[in-house]
């Protein structure tokens, strides 16, 4: 070992000369002594400088000086000119093991300045004592860059991602990934950063996780224990990158449905409506029905209330219907307003779709058509005949429009239609109709047009009664 070999040549005073004729002529060199030390370091990362290292030279000689770090095997790993340049070396940088610090004084003749070990120096040279710098190698988890996070606990899926691991300095027999809560609690040690990567930290709820990369040795508990706090043995844990779970107002998720009713004049429910609210929250509650234009309907506050909604009596259409979380202060809750413009701090459950179907059908009429001479003499239809085989709808009515669809009269009867005396219109062709319908209807009124008929009905084909002139 070179630590051996220096210690013995100076043990005799050795002093290395230059090879010359007249050994008086020859320059003495004398390196001085040093002190200081030794210096005991970790490898870990963390930047290590040497201090107080000092240098009698009272007796020392020699043109040039410098000084020399070397291994336990004699490499000259540097020459920093002054002390202040050896202060100035980070050992945690050269790993684990020992270096040695020298002073040494030399004359031009003298290779020390480009020699790379001991052994090659050659010509007049001096080296003085040296001071040892151990650097142990311990445990060591590096450093890991990303984030911070910062996350919604609304139900849906959070992962991180970017995360950096710096294992240049890295040590330690066994390795995982460490994830905290801000009281330490362990509560998950995936042992592969994919791991970590697939962590949905939604579930946590809300608060604030910590992500640690960590090396161990076999003599630690890392892997069971339940905090950090408990872990014992040879084991080191990175800095941590932080993951805060805001909780924010969630309506969570419903499920049911979807519903299909018949809009026939007979109540319908909906029933077997469930709420998840496993990470629902929101200070107040309530469900909604709206069109599918988001136009609120109703606002039942419970789902029993929901539950006792008659979708018949909205006539044909669809309806949805919501589960709405939200905190004081929410503006647009109402009816006739839109749930497309809430405002406030509020959150909207998927919806559940109710189709409200109009199975109203007027069946078939048959007869004429009919052809009269507006003569003064009374016009009056016959032998008009319904097949309502397949006809349904509540209430029915007859129709008798213009060729325009403009409504002139609405018998309630056949018996009435036939009542009718066509002479007394004007000079043209009237449409005769028959019309189921469910409650609700709008537009059946004389004077208004039957194409512009809302709500659940059917008209059934038109029988043509012509007026014409004499």
């Amino acid at each position: 070992m070179f630590k051996k070999l220096i210690i013995g040549v100076l043990a005799i005073g050795f002093v290395a000369i230059s090879c010359s004729d007249d050994d008086d002529s020859a320059p003495v060199v004398n390196a001085g002594t040093i002190s200081g030390g030794p210096f005991s370091f970790n490898v870990d990362g963390e930047p290590d400088f040497v201090s107080g290292i000092t240098l009698d030279a009272t007796s020392a000689s020699g043109a040039n000086s410098t000084w020399v770090i070397t291994d336990d095997s004699g490499n000259i790993l540097g020459a920093p000119p002054t002390i202040e340049a050896v202060e100035g070396v980070n050992f945690d940088d050269a790993g684990a093991g020992s270096c040695f610090i020298w002073y040494a004084r030399y004359e031009d003749n003298s290779n020390l300045a480009t020699a790379t070990t001991v052994d090659e120096i050659d010509g007049t040279f001096d080296l003085s004592n040296s001071i040892e710098v151990v650097r142990n190698q311990v445990t060591n988890a590096g450093k890991i860059s990303g984030g911070p996070f910062s996350f919604d606990v609304d139900g849906e899926p959070d992962f991180v991602m970017g995360i950096i691991l710096d294992a240049t300095n890295a040590f330690g027999t066994n390795s995982t990934w460490v994830i905290t809560d801000e009281a330490g609690n362990i509560l998950g040690a995936p042992p592969t950063l994919e791991a970590v990567e697939g962590v949905n930290f939604d579930d946590a709820g809300a608060g604030s996780c910590f992500i640690w990369y960590a090396r161990y040795e076999d003599d630690s508990n890392l892997t069971t224990a339940a905090a950090v706090a408990g872990i014992t043995g040879t084991f080191d844990l990175s800095n941590s990158l932080e993951v805060v779970r805001n909780q924010v107002t969630n309506a969570g998720k419903i499920s049911g449905g979807p519903f299909t009713f018949p809009v026939d004049g007979t109540a319908d429910f909906v029933s077997g409506i469930t709420l998840d609210d496993t990470n629902a929250f929101g200070t107040n509650s309530t469900w909604v029905i709206t069109d599918e234009d988001l136009n609120i309907l109703g606002l039942p506050p419970t789902l029993t209330d929901v539950e006792g909604v008659d979708f018949n009596a909205a006539g044909p259409g669809t309806c949805l219907i919501w589960y709405l979380r939200f905190e004081d202060g929410l503006q647009g809750a109402e009816m006739g307003m839109n749930a497309g413009d809430l405002q406030g701090m509020f959150d909207l459950s998927n919806s559940i779709e109710v189709i409200r179907t109009c199975d109203a059908n007027a069946g078939t009429i048959s007869g004429g058509p009919f052809n009269f001479v507006k003569d003064g003499t009374p016009d009056n239809v016959s032998g008009i005949t319904l097949d309502a085989t397949n006809a349904s709808g509540t209430n029915n009515t007859w129709v008798i429009t213009d060729d325009a669809g403009v409504i002139l009269g609405l018998p309630a009867t056949l018996m009435d239609v036939e009542a009718e005396n066509f002479d007394a219109a004007p000079v043209g062709t009237c449409l005769i109709w028959y019309l189921r319908f469910e409650d609700g209807l709008e537009g059946a009124v004389v004077g208004m047009n039957a194409n512009d008929l809302k709500g659940c009905f059917s008209l059934s084909n038109s029988i043509e009664v012509v007026r014409s002139a004499p």
